[in-house]
């Protein structure tokens, strides 16, 4: 293993001062090894430090998560060993998120779907490699499509305003990751959050309210993440999803703790009902738990 390229987590999460619902899901993490089992891919773009399944594991025990949606890290390539030994381990408590290519054999698809997989990412961020083309994502909504899988699109900046239109476009639900890594400050006034709200209202777009830490302006303070987080929920409230991001590869200066991350969903899904809504009914219908 190589020199990590990125800090690791915070080793001390703080006590949530909030109880999670039972089968609360912590939508969006990720496994990094452990490499002696699980290489990096040779074509990466970021060395993490190990997080392997029993770090992830002892941070759901510790903050009260009971599921999780386990997503396909890039520094792991298309090699989804690490995911789907999680997956078996997890025992129905996991769903995945794969990284799938126009080359993937539709066998493999297959047992990733049958292990827990319910959905491909695309990335159009420069740090994890070249956007995939229009015909690429065509050949692997191809692919996926006789599963029901959903695609996990990644974007930044205004990247949701400028792929609106390849979203409509989609003929599978889209989950949209990390508010869309929108820049807060304007609110819905901004075009890509506009943008973002559009598509939620369109019927078949979910977005998951996590990376509050990737889009605050004034961090540690994430108020103004917080309070994104809290407008999207309120505007669609069956259509949002949260997870940790844990453990936050590729964050540079802050690192947030995950204990404040879990605090501050008194304030973005206010009440019980709404917690359970985001936290369990939500996801169950997302993920097919």
């Amino acid at each position: 293993m190589t020199e990590p390229t990125c800090p690791g987590p915070d080793p001390n999460p703080k006590a949530p001062v909030i109880s999670l619902p039972a089968g609360a899901c912590d939508a969006h993490c990720h496994i990094f090894g452990p490499v002696s089992r699980f290489p990096y891919a040779e074509d990466r773009t970021f060395t993490p430090p190990e997080a392997p399944l029993a770090d992830l594991r002892r941070l759901h025990d510790f903050l009260g998560f009971e599921r999780s949606v386990i997503v396909q890290s890039a520094c792991h390539g298309t090699d989804h060993s690490a995911l789907l030994d999680a997956l078996e381990q997890g025992g129905g408590r996991y769903r995945g998120v794969a990284l799938v290519t126009p080359a993937t054999p539709d066998e493999e698809i297959a047992r990733l779907h049958e292990a827990g997989v319910r959905g491909a990412r695309l990335h159009f961020t420069p740090h994890l490699g070249p956007a995939p083309s229009t015909e690429t994502i065509r050949a692997i909504v191809g692919r996926i499509e006789a599963h029901g899988w959903h695609i996990a699109l990644h974007v930044a900046g205004d990247g949701i305003a400028e792929h609106e239109d390849l979203v409509r476009s989609l003929p599978l639900p889209v989950v949209i990751d990390h508010m869309a890594r929108v820049d807060p400050r304007s609110g819905s006034d901004s075009k890509a959050v506009a943008a973002l709200l559009r598509l939620l209202d369109s019927g078949d777009v979910w977005v998951k309210l996590s990376g509050a830490d990737r889009i605050a302006t004034r961090p540690p303070e994430l108020g103004d993440a917080v309070a994104l987080a809290r407008l999207l929920a309120t505007e669609a409230p069956d259509r949002v999803v949260w997870g940790t991001d844990f453990p936050h590869p590729n964050t540079h200066g802050f690192m947030p703790n995950d204990g404040d991350l879990v605090n501050a969903l008194a304030e973005i899904a206010p009440g019980e009902a709404a917690l359970r809504r985001l936290l369990v009914t939500n996801p169950a219908r997302c993920f097919g738990f």
